[in-house]
């Protein structure tokens, strides 16, 4: 299958963000690009991610999307996450199998969970939300240019980057 380079906008800097804006655009009414289950699966592929035969049916994707969509909203305005944003998130990674190791990392020990096989779809969409959450140098942003809904991750030195892209 050959997947169209402009079918999906991947410039979040993070997959939850790349997911969220599958209903976010450049122009005032995007449409939403996750219409049906072939099109999760056209996303899931855009993003080198893996189904591990476990596809989410398409009302399980877009009921994530919709807690993640309200987690980088108050997250953009510099709220605290939605309860129900953080439930969705531990849900998913309630389900992935592993174990914890202890590493030696620079010189110190830390406590790791290593899984035991690739993160299903969800699994890994929440993974990268949850991995924005625990970084307090990363910022989520909505794009400034005018008609674009796009989100983004900010990890610049004064967090003050504007536009999801250049070409915005």
């Amino acid at each position: 299958m050959t997947i169209s380079q402009s079918e999906f906008t991947l410039l979040g800097d993070a997959i939850w963000l790349d997911f969220v804006n599958t209903a976010n655009g450049r122009t005032p009414s995007p449409p939403d690009l996750l219409s049906d289950d072939a099109a999760v699966l056209r996303w899931a592929q855009a993003q080198s991610l893996h189904a591990n035969g476990n596809l989410p049916g398409l009302k399980e994707a877009l009921q994530l999307r919709d807690r993640l969509t309200a987690l980088a909203v108050a997250l953009d305005r510099g709220l605290q996450p939605p309860a129900g944003s953080i439930v969705a998130i531990n849900e998913q990674l309630s389900g992935q199998p592993g174990c914890h190791q202890l590493i030696r990392t620079s010189g110190e020990w830390q406590l790791r969970f290593t899984p035991t096989r690739r993160s299903p779809l969800l699994q890994a969409i929440a993974q990268s939300a949850a991995a924005t959450l625990a970084s307090p140098l990363l910022y989520v942003r909505r794009c400034a240019g005018e008609g674009c809904s796009l989100f983004f991750t900010d990890d610049s030195p004064t967090q003050s980057r504007r536009w999801c892209s250049m070409a915005v």
